[in-house]
C-alpha cells in the first residue's frame, strides 16, 4: 500500500498481516462450529476479532477494528442508534473462544512510523488522514477475503479474472508511442496538428518529474486524451506506477475516450486479459465481458476509466462492495478529466483527498483541463488548496493563443423569437441552453425540416447516440444542420461546428461550448461564438449560480475565454463560496477524541456515506420501449423467473431517461410498474415518445413527431 518509503512499507505489511489473521476470530466460538457442523444458526464471527485489536497498542488498534468489524456488513458509524461501532466494542454478549490458537491473541501491534503523519498541514487534517488509512487496510481485506473465499469456492470464476502479463504498462506505452508517432507530420500551416505535437512533447518532457499533483492545462481539441495517457504511461514506467486511472465527469466523454485508447490497445486483448476496463452506469452490455465485469469490482486492470462519482463516492462509501477498489487507487497516476468540475459544496473533503493519495499514497494526480480551477493553496483566500502544482505545459498562454480557433461576441438579452430568426439563418449552427424546456421552446420555432435536431437527457442514451451520428455525418458532408441542445452536448462530444450560440452560464461551460465551434480549426477564419441571455431565467441552481459569477467578470474581460478571465472566475466561483467548500458537513464526522477508551477515533463512516452524494438523488429512472432490443429486455424484466444479472441491467440502462419523481406520480398510470415497482416502464411510447423530444407529456406540442417502433 505504501511504496515510496520501506518504514510505512513494513509497518503497512504488519498492520495487513494482523487485520487478515484477526478478522475471522469469532469463528472458533463452539456456537460458529456448530453452525459448520450444520445447525441453522446466525453467528456474529466479526466482533471478536475487532474488540481483541482494540486493546492492540492503544489507540492505534482502533483503526483496524473499524475494517475487522465491518468486513462483512460495512463500514459502521462510530455511534448511531442503531448497529454501531461502540456497542460492537462494548458487547458482552460474545461467546468466548477458548480453542483459538494461543499466538492469535499475543500479538503485538506496531504504532504507525513519524513519517506517516509529517507533511500534515495542520493538526486539523489529522482525522481525515487517519480515517482515510482506516479505509485503505479496509479495503485491502475485504478485497483479499472475497478473493480467498472465491478462490476456494469458485475457482472457475478465479480463473475468469484478469490475467495481467509482465511488463504490461510496457506495452501498452509502446503501443500508445507508435499510434502517436505515426500521426501524420502536419503541414506548417497545419496550426492544431503543431500544437498538438507540442503538448505530446510536454507530456513526454514532464513525465520525468518528481511523481505528485500536475495540472495539464490544454484548450479543447488541443489532444488531451492521448497526450495525457503518454505523461501517465511514461511517468508509471519511470516510477514503478501500477495503474492509469482516468476520472471523468461525464459518461458521455468516457465512451469516447474509451473507443480512442481501445482501438490502439486491441492486440494486447485475449480471452482473459482486458488492458483496460470502463466503470459506469452507461457501459453496452456488449463490451461487457466476465473478465471485465470482474475486474471492476477491484480495478484490477492496467488502465481503468470511470466517472468522478465512482471515484470520489468510493472513497466515502462504506459498503463492501465500493469499497474493494480503493486500495488499487495507491501507487498508481489518476488522470481527472474536465477537473473544473469539482462541485463547490464538496471541495474540501475531494481536494483533502488528493492531498492524501498524492502525499501518503504515491499517487500522481494529473488535473486536465481546458479552464484550470483556481484550486491551489492560499492562507488568506483559499486555506484548503493544494500546493506544490506543476504544470505541465511549458507556456499556457502561448499554447491557447496559437490554438485561438474563435472569437466570441456578447449579444445581450434575446427572446426566443430572436434566437430562432438568428439560428435559421446559418447553414450550420448550434445553440446550447441551460433547461430542457428552453430548448423545446426553441426547437418548436425552428421549421419543421430534416435539417434541424433537438437534444437533451429526455432522450434514452440510445436514442441520443443514433441522432449524433446522424448530426456529424451531416457535418462531415457539409449538409446544412442546426441543433439546439441543452448542456450534454458540451463536454467531450466531438461535433464541429462554424456557429455557437451558448446561454449565458459558468465560465467553464461556455469554453466547453466553444470547443464545439471550429473544433479541428478547418475554417478558414475565426468560428463564431455568441453568448446570450435568455428570456428564461429558471436555470438550475448551478447554472444559476456559475452565471452569475460569470455576469459580474463580463466588464473587467474582453476576451471571456483568455486564461486571465478563466482565472478570475474560478477566484470569485470558488474563493467567495468559502461556506459551502464543505456543505455537507463531512470532514466533521472524522474526529480524534484522543484518551477516550472507548473511541479514540470517533469516525461516522455510515453517516459520511449517505451525505457524500456528488449528483443529488432526486430523479428517478423510467424505462422507454425505444426500439426491438428495448421491447426484448423489458420482457425479460416483465419475467419473474429470470434474474436481474448484469447482462439485463446494462442493456436497460440505454434505455432509461431520468425525470424528477413528480412527473412520474403525476403520471403513473402511463407507466407499467415491474419488480415491486423498482422499474417503471412507459405503456404508450406512441403517445408520450417522440422522434424529437424523447418523453413528454405535452399533446399541444407542435413538433411531437411519434416514434415508429
Amino acid at each position: 500500500m505504501f511504496t515510496d518509503n520501506r518504514e510505512q512499507q513494513e509497518f503497512a505489511k504488519q498492520w495487513g498481516y494482523l487485520a487478515g489473521l484477526l478478522h475471522d476470530l469469532g469463528k472458533f466460538s463452539q456456537r460458529f462450529q456448530n453452525r459448520l457442523s450444520g445447525e441453522n444458526l446466525s453467528v456474529d464471527h466479526a466482533t471478536k476479532g475487532a474488540q481483541e485489536l482494540a486493546k492492540l497498542n492503544f489507540p492505534w488498534g482502533h483503526l483496524l477494528a473499524y475494517g475487522v468489524a465491518g468486513h462483512h456488513s460495512g463500514l459502521l458509524d462510530a455511534e448511531s442508534n442503531f448497529s454501531c461501532q461502540k456497542k460492537r466494542l462494548t458487547s458482552e454478549t460474545l461467546e468466548e473462544i477458548p480453542s483459538a490458537p494461543s499466538f492469535l491473541l499475543t500479538f503485538e501491534l506496531p504504532p504507525p512510523p513519524k513519517s506517516l503523519f509529517e507533511g500534515l498541514r495542520s493538526h486539523s487534517h489529522l482525522p481525515f488522514h487517519t480515517s482515510l488509512l482506516s479505509r485503505f487496510f479496509f479495503s485491502c481485506l475485504i478485497d483479499a477475503d472475497f478473493l480467498a473465499t472465491e478462490a476456494f469456492m469458485n475457482a472457475g470464476q478465479t480463473r475468469e479474472r484478469n490475467q495481467i502479463p509482465e511488463n504490461c504498462l510496457e506495452k501498452i506505452a509502446k503501443l500508445v508511442r507508435s499510434k502517436i508517432d505515426n500521426f501524420p507530420t502536419p503541414a506548417p500551416t497545419d496550426t492544431v496538428n503543431l500544437q498538438r505535437a507540442k503538448v505530446v512533447t510536454d507530456c513526454r518532457r514532464a513525465a520525468e518529474s518528481e511523481p505528485g499533483l500536475f495540472t495539464l492545462t490544454v484548450p479543447t481539441g488541443g489532444g488531451k486524451t492521448l497526450s495525457s495517457l503518454q505523461f501517465a504511461l511514461d511517468h508509471a514506467l519511470k516510477y514503478q506506477k501500477k495503474r492509469i486511472i482516468y476520472v471523468i465527469p461525464f459518461t458521455s466523454i468516457i465512451e469516447q475516450n474509451a473507443e480512442v485508447i481501445r482501438d490502439i490497445l486491441a492486440p494486447l486483448e485475449t480471452e482473459h486479459f482486458q488492458p483496460l476496463i470502463e466503470h459506469h452506469s452507461s457501459l453496452s452490455p456488449e463490451k461487457d465481458s466476465t473478465t471485465s465485469r470482474l475486474a471492476t469490482e477491484n480495478w484490477d486492470a492496467p488502465i481503468i476509466i470511470t466517472t468522478a462519482v465512482q471515484f470520489y463516492e468510493s472513497f466515502f462509501a462504506a459498503k463492501t462492495s465500493r469499497s474493494r477498489k480503493i486500495h488499487n487507487v495507491a501507487n498508481s497516476v489518476v488522470i481527472f478529466d474536465e477537473a473544473q468540475s469539482l462541485p463547490v459544496n464538496f471541495l474540501t473533503p475531494c481536494l483533502s483527498l488528493l492531498r492524501e493519495l498524492s502525499d501518503f499514497y504515491a499517487t500522481t494526480c494529473v488535473l486536465c483541463t481546458a479552464t484550470q480551477p483556481a484550486i491551489e493553496y492560499e492562507e488568506e483566500n483559499f486555506n484548503i488548496g493544494l500546493t506544490d502544482l506543476r504544470e505541465i505545459i511549458e507556456d499556457t498562454d502561448q499554447l491557447f493563443s496559437t490554438l485561438k480557433r474563435v472569437e466570441l461576441s456578447r449579444l445581450g438579452q434575446r427572446t426566443n423569437s430572436d434566437l430562432s430568426t438568428q439560428l435559421n439563418s446559418h447553414r450550420q449552427a448550434l445553440c446550447i441552453v441551460n433547461r430542457r424546456k428552453h430548448a423545446q421552446e426553441l426547437y418548436e420555432l425552428l421549421p419543421e425540416s430534416e435539417e434541424n435536431f433537438h437534444l437533451s437527457a429526455l432522450m434514452c442514451p440510445e436514442h441520443r447516440s443514433r441522432i449524433l451520428q446522424h448530426i456529424r455525418q451531416r457535418l462531415e458532408e457539409d449538409l446544412p444542420t442546426r441543433v439546439i441542445s441543452t448542456q450534454l452536448i458540451e463536454a467531450g462530444v466531438d461535433v464541429d461546428f462554424p456557429v455557437v450560440y451558448r446561454a449565458l452560464a459558468g465560465l467553464d461551460s461556455i469554453a466547453q461550448a466553444a470547443g464545439r465551434c471550429n473544433r479541428h480549426g478547418k475554417l478558414k477564419s475565426l468560428g463564431q461564438v455568441f453568448l446570450f441571455e435568455a428570456d428564461d431565467q429558471q436555470a438550475e441552481t448551478y447554472f444559476r449560480d456559475t452565471a452569475q459569477v460569470t455576469q459580474r467578470i463580463l466588464p473587467d474581460h474582453p476576451d471571456l475565454l483568455s486564461t486571465t478571465a478563466i482565472q478570475d472566475y474560478f477566484d470569485r466561483y470558488y474563493y467567495k463560496n468559502s461556506s459551502r467548500w464543505d456543505e455537507k458537513g463531512i470532514m466533521e464526522l472524522f474526529e480524534c477524541r484522543g484518551k477516550n477508551k472507548t473511541l479514540p477515533f470517533h469516525f461516522q463512516f455510515q453517516t459520511a456515506a449517505k451525505e457524500f452524494q456528488l449528483i443529488a438523488q432526486w430523479q428517478q429512472p423510467v424505462l422507454i420501449p425505444y426500439d426491438n432490443k428495448a421491447k426484448k429486455l423489458i420482457e425479460e424484466l416483465r419475467n419473474p423467473n429470470i434474474p436481474l444479472h448484469r447482462q439485463l441491467l446494462r442493456g436497460l440502462q440505454r434505455y432509461t431517461v431520468q425525470v424528477p419523481p413528480k412527473l412520474l406520480t403525476n403520471n403513473w398510470q402511463d407507466f407499467e410498474h415491474l419488480r415491486d415497482d423498482e422499474f417503471h416502464v412507459l405503456i404508450s411510447p406512441e403517445l408520450h415518445y417522440s422522434t424529437n423530444f424523447g418523453l413528454h407529456f405535452d399533446p399541444n406540442s407542435q413538433h411531437l413527431t411519434s416514434l415508429i417502433l
